[in-house]
Order: structure tokens, then C-alpha cells, then sequence
């Protein structure tokens, strides 16, 4: 991050982990775009926080799956608020119902495909066009979340999610080794139960209740921790990390 703009913009910022990882950075001297796709007044509510930890924010809506939309959201981002010098790929969805693969809806893993791995490589690709010094860019960090999914796999349930975040591994590993000397680092952070709105509702609640005793830390963990490692990996505390994938399972 040293010489790169303190400019971030967060896709699914509205709530759970991306509106963690926005109030977490403002914390942290960021400037923060808040992206959204659906509620104006969740992503409001964020943009409303980074401002109230003395930071600008900027509420922004685009479809974090659609080239036009992407390129649209960066611009508007630069426009109101500065260069880019941080990027965190977080939307995202697991698809439901949960099933077998064998069960699963054809069109619903296409939506997940379509978010998961083509948008996350759009928006890491908008963000390496921009930030890239041999492009005139000032250099900067880019997070993508993964899953710890992506290793243990879901069976039963989300196969299609795992293999989704196992795309984000890869493409971790590839976008650090090629924008290395871009000036551009690029990890990854792969939670593992975490409370947030995805496990609203009763059943939700009974499965989550059901995993908790596979995790070692005997909890689950929380969206601001998840945050608080993303927005260490921003940060020149982390300037010498790119194609790390740290997991925050609570040893999961």
C-alpha cells in the first residue's frame, strides 16, 4: 500500500462481511466505496458509519456479476471519491436450496458461477487495469474472500459454492504472481462459521448450531473478525504478503 491512494472500494458492502470490512477501514484511514445491488438503505447505513470514523463514503450501486456494471462502479468510485488503491471482492451468494449436486437447480449454479468466479475475476481485473503502475496506476491490494469451503468442499449441501471459492483460491495465486511487480498485492481470506445474516432463521440456526462442535475454538466467529484480516492485509503491516490465503475458521 505505501504511495497507493487510501481509496477502497468493497463489492456486497451492505451488509454481513462487506459492511464489516467498510466500517473496519474507515477505522483504519480508509475512504470507502460501498458497493450494493439491492437495499439503497443498508448501504446508506454503511456509508453512513465510515463517515460518522471521520472518512468520505460513497453508496454505489452495481451489479458486482456485470462487466458494465463493474467498470461503472470504479468510475464512479475515482470520480467521487479518488484513485483506487483497495479493492475487496466480496459479494457473493451459496445458492439455494442446499442438496446434492445431482439435485441441484442447473440455472441457480450458473447464478453462483456467474458471481462467485466471472464477477470476482471482472472486478480483480478492473482493479489490476487501474491500480497497475506500468497503466499509470500507483500500485495498491486487492482481498478476495474465499471459503474454507473451497477445502473441505460441502458435500451435500453446497458442492457447487466450494467449487466457486476454489476458483477465488486460484485465481489468488495467479493475480498475486502476475501483478507482483505491478505494485499490486493480492490475497484471499477464507472464513469459516461465521454469524452473520446468512444464518438468519430457524433452520439456519439449528445448522449452524449443529457445526460449531467441528470447530476447535468451540464458536462461531464473527463478521468484524473476518474484517479485521482483510483490513490487515490492506494495510503496509501486511506490505510484504501477496498469494497468501488466510483462513479464519476458528480452526475449522
Amino acid at each position: 500500500m505505501t504511495g497507493a491512494a487510501k481509496v477502497l472500494v468493497v463489492t456486497g458492502a451492505g451488509r454481513g462481511i462487506g459492511a464489516a470490512t467498510a466500517r473496519r477501514a474507515a477505522a483504519a484511514g480508509w475512504d470507502v466505496a460501498v458497493n450494493y445491488s439491492r437495499s439503497r438503505a443498508a448501504a446508506d447505513e454503511v456509508a453512513a458509519a465510515v463517515e460518522a470514523e471521520g472518512r468520505r463514503a460513497a453508496a454505489i450501486k452495481a451489479d458486482a456479476s456485470s462487466p458494465k456494471d463493474i467498470e461503472a462502479m470504479f468510475e464512479a468510485a475515482e470520480a467521487l471519491l479518488g484513485p483506487v488503491g483497495g479493492v475487496v471482492i466480496n459479494a457473493g451468494v451459496t445458492g439455494d436450496p442446499r442438496s446434492a449436486l445431482a439435485d441441484a437447480d442447473p440455472d441457480m449454479i450458473a447464478r453462483v458461477v456467474s458471481l462467485n468466479v466471472t464477477g470476482a475475476l471482472l472486478v480483480a481485473r478492473e482493479a489490476a487495469r487501474r491500480m497497475s503502475v506500468s497503466r499509470g496506476g500507483h500500485g495498491g491490494s486487492i482481498v478476495a474472500l474465499s471459503s474454507v469451503a473451497a477445502i473441505l468442499g460441502s458435500p451435500g449441501e453446497y458442492v457447487w459454492y466450494a467449487a466457486s471459492k476454489g476458483a477465488v483460491d486460484s485465481m489468488t495465486t495467479g493475480l498475486a504472481r502476475e501483478l507482483g511487480r505491478e505494485g499490486v498485492r493480492v490475497n484471499a481470506v477464507s472464513p469459516g462459521l461465521i454469524d452473520t445474516e446468512i444464518h438468519d432463521g430457524e433452520e439456519n440456526r439449528r445448522r449452524l448450531a449443529e457445526r460449531l462442535p467441528s470447530v476447535p475454538l468451540g464458536r462461531a466467529g464473527t463478521a468484524e473478525e473476518v474484517a479485521d484480516a482483510i483490513v490487515w492485509l490492506l494495510s503496509d503491516e501486511a506490505r510484504y504478503v501477496t498469494g497468501a490465503n488466510l483462513r479464519v475458521s476458528g480452526g475449522r
